[in-house]
């Protein structure tokens, strides 16, 4: 597995100012299923704010527009990363947006907001993969699972139903029996989205 160059570069800026930064989400699934990088997907344990600061000493344009919710843009020799802080999230109540978030310093918790264990994989500049979901062992059974309860994953954002069926039809893989059960039986909380939020997501396909 060859790591982007980019990320190496731009993890040694981080590194300098005391942090540590990995490659997580579709980035990690890709490069460990020996795809191409379309998108770069960072998260680490700096805050915006610590990143703010470090960054601006260093030169290294970004975006603060989301930073309330955990998330800079940062664009270094040429590319363009998106930025996340280790967080855990409150409930959701809305089907898409959690009640709150809190920056942490724990990766294994981070790990467990997010939707399918094979997009949990941390990969840090050493190319050693962190992996607390069994991840690596569901991309080799080729299966498609959310971490924790489906039925809880699928409420907090019923997207994750389309999401979950684009990855089975893109990588080849069978989504896991509880995860399609819990599919199956509330796939009618996707008429309770924002209809434009479902159709850009059907058109990922």
């Amino acid at each position: 597995m060859v790591l982007p160059n980019e990320f190496l570069e731009l993890a040694k800026v981080y590194a300098e100012n005391g942090h540590h930064l990995y490659l997580v989400g579709g980035t990690s699934r890709d490069l460990i299923l020996g795809g191409f990088c379309r998108d770069f997907d960072l998260v680490g344990d700096a805050t915006p704010e610590e990143e703010q600061s470090f960054l601006n000493a260093a030169n290294i344009p970004f975006d603060m527009t989301f930073a309330r919710f955990g998330t800079i843009k940062v664009d270094f020799l040429g590319e363009k990363f998106d930025v996340a802080t280790f967080r855990e999230e409150g409930e959701y109540k809305d089907s898409r947006h959690p009640s709150f978030i809190r920056f942490i310093k724990d990766m294994e918790v981070d790990s467990k907001r997010r939707d399918f264990t094979i997009n949990a994989l941390y990969i840090n500049a050493a190319g050693e993969i962190f992996d607390f979901h069994k991840g690596l062992e569901d991309m080799r059974n080729k299966l498609i699972r959310f971490i924790g309860d489906p039925r809880v994953r699928v409420l907090e954002d019923p997207l994750r139903i389309l999401r979950a069926e684009r990855f089975a039809k893109r990588l080849g893989f069978q989504i896991e029996e509880e995860s399609q059960k819990a599919m199956d039986e509330l796939r009618e909380e996707l008429n309770k989205l924002n209809p434009e939020k479902v159709t850009m997501e059907k058109k990922k396909r």
